[in-house]
C-alpha cells in the first residue's frame, strides 16, 4: 500500500528540515498529501504579586508561541510550495506543547508518521514523545536521525525479527520500501534452536512471504553471546550498511519498557539509520 497520507511531527525549527527532506520526496514517490503538525504550550497563569493573575506575562508567552508556531509555519509551507506538494497545516495548543503527542489523533488517519529522533545535545523543549506516539497512534512512524543524512529511498534494509506481532506489523507496513531496496535481510537474534518447529520465530516464513512480494531477502542469525540486543542489531546495521532498520516497537509491555529500559527506547535515541517502527 503507498503512502498517501503523511504526518510530518515539526516540532522546532532545528527539525523541520530534517523531517521534510524525507517527507516531501515520499510523497512525490506516492503521489500522496503532507500534513504538517505543530504544537505550542498553552501559557501557564502564574500569579503576581497581588495574588491575581499575571496577565502581561500570559499575553508576552501567547505572543512568543503565537510567532513561533508562524515562523514554523512558514518554513513548512515555503517548502511544500516550493515542491509543489499537496499539504495542509495544523498548528494546535496542548498543555504539553508536545507535537508527537498532540499529533496522535492526526496520525491515527495517515498512512505514515515522519518525526525527527531526539538530538541528545538540544533543549529538552525541542524533544518529542515519540514514544507515546508509536505506542498510542496505532501507525507506523519512520524516525529521522538527528545526524547524517535523511534520506526518503532505502537500498539496504535490515529487519529485527523475533516473531511477534509488533514484527509482523512492521515487517508489512514497510512493504513500500522493501519491494523497492536492493537487498533486505531478516535479522534473528538468538534464534530457537529447533528452526523447523518454529519457522516464525527463524525468520524462514517472513522471508519467503516478503520475497513473493519480490523483495530480495535473506536471513541472518547472531547470537548475542551477552551482548545487549540493541547493541547487536546497531552493529548488524554498520555491518552491512543498512540505511533503513525495520522494527517492531515495544514488543514487551510499556511498564516494563519504562522500568527496565529496551530496545525500542535505545533505538529512538541513538540508531544512526532512519528507523521504521509498528506497533
Amino acid at each position: 500500500m503507498p503512502f498517501k497520507t503523511i504526518i510530518a511531527i515539526i516540532q522546532s525549527a532545528e527539525d523541520t528540515d530534517r523531517v521534510l527532506d524525507c517527507a516531501i520526496p515520499l510523497a512525490a514517490r506516492f503521489e500522496g498529501h503532507v500534513i504538517g503538525v505543530h504544537a505550542e504550550p498553552l501559557p501557564v497563569a502564574y500569579a503576581s504579586t497581588i495574588g491575581f493573575p499575571d496577565t502581561e506575562f500570559l499575553q508576552a508567552t501567547a505572543d512568543m508561541n503565537k510567532e513561533r508556531s508562524k515562523k514554523l509555519e512558514g518554513l513548512f509551507r515555503g517548502r511544500l510550495e516550493a515542491a509543489g506538494q499537496s499539504f495542509e497545516w495544523r498548528g494546535l495548543e496542548s498543555f504539553s506543547g508536545d507535537s508527537a503527542l498532540s499529533g496522535i489523533s492526526s496520525a491515527r488517519c495517515a498512512d505514515l508518521v515522519v518525526a525527527a529522533q531526539r538530538n541528545p545535545d538540544a533543549d529538552s523543549d525541542t524533544s518529542t514523545d515519540i514514544d507515546t506516539l508509536l505506542y498510542d497512534a496505532g501507525r507506523p512512524v519512520l524516525v529521522v536521525p538527528h545526524a547524517g543524512p535523511s534520506l526518503s529511498s532505502y537500498n539496504r534494509i535490515l529487519i529485527a525479527w523475533n516473531g511477534s506481532r509488533e514484527a509482523a506489523r512492521a515487517a508489512f507496513d514497510a512493504l513500500p520500501f522493501i519491494i523497492e531496496a536492493e537487498q533486505v535481510e531478516i535479522l534473528v537474534i538468538d534464534p530457537p534452536e529447533d528452526l523447523e518447529a518454529d519457522a516464525d520465530a527463524g525468520g524462514a516464513e517472513i522471508a519467503t512471504a516478503l520475497a513473493r512480494h519480490g523483495a530480495n531477502v535473506a536471513v541472518a542469525m547472531e547470537e548475542s553471546d551477552g551482548r545487549a540486543v540493541d547493541d547487536v542489531i546497531q552493529d548488524r546495521v554498520g555491518a552491512i550498511g543498512a540505511d533503513l532498520l525495520v522494527m517492531g516497537a515495544y514488543s514487551h509491555s510499556w511498564l516494563r519498557e519504562l522500568l527496565f529500559g529496551g530496545i525500542t527506547r535505545t533505538v529512538l535515541q541513538s540508531m544512526p539509520v532512519a528507523t521504521f517502527m509498528s506497533r
